[in-house]
């Protein structure tokens, strides 16, 4: 299995010089996450709420860079928060994680210890070339679970068709089902004091443990 193609395009990395893709491609078993999944999700959950007051939310390294890149690109980051800020926000307020599939809980356990937004996609439902690029001025799409998403002035990943993922909210075309095969996850960076490849190499793990993942292949993009 060969990694799929995808590049920054050079106006984001000239806004965002610090932006990185952590990605992984792996085949795997959609399903119902594993109650020890499960355990290791509340037990990170529980570990979160003892060590941050949600005041200092915003201040952390991997969120306030991550705010910080989206007041240079002029996307208001209290109203389009980053994903891994909106379910940490949830943890704190006691509202819990939604128990999803073993692939998205994997997700969310990687966003919560990474405080990175991280994304994961159906290979199936995506079509060379890809691009993290910025947003165009009118440009949304459904997203998952919610309305139409204003991704204009967003970092947002793109191939030959549309637009389909971002830090903030990914759309449904490419979200995952139980009947995909192959995924891409990718973790979004705007900060140089996260080491990406520890949560890449965390990812792995997961996938292996809890979703059956096989021919692996990990890249950092910047």
């Amino acid at each position: 299995m060969r990694l799929i193609d995808i590049v920054i395009c050079s106006e984001l990395k000239t806004i965002c010089p610090n932006i990185k893709l952590g990605c992984i491609q792996a085949n795997v078993k959609v399903d119902s996450s594993a109650d020890s999944l499960w355990e290791e999700i509340n037990n990170y959950c529980d570990v979160l709420k003892r060590q941050i007051h949600i005041e200092e939310l915003e201040a952390l390294p991997g969120i306030n860079d991550g705010r910080e890149a989206y007041k240079r690109l002029g996307k208001a980051p209290s109203r389009y928060r980053l994903s891994s800020e909106a379910l940490i926000r949830r943890v704190l307020q006691g509202k819990g994680v939604y128990r999803i599939n073993n692939i998205v809980d994997i997700n969310n356990l990687i966003s919560l210890k990474s405080m990175l937004p991280v994304g994961s996609y159906n290979v199936k439902n995506l079509h060379s070339p890809i691009s993290l690029r910025i947003g165009k001025e009118g440009e949304q799409y459904k997203g998952i679970g919610k309305d139409l998403v204003n991704i204009n002035s967003l970092p947002v990943l793109t191939d030959s068709i549309s637009s389909f993922g971002s830090p903030t909210s990914d759309s449904e075309r490419a979200m995952i089902t139980n009947n995909v095969s192959q995924i891409l996850m990718c973790i979004y960076s705007f900060s140089v004091k996260i080491n990406i490849e520890e949560y890449l190499q965390l990812a792995r793990g997961l996938l292996e443990k809890y979703a059956n993942g096989t021919q692996i292949k990990t890249k950092i993009i910047e």
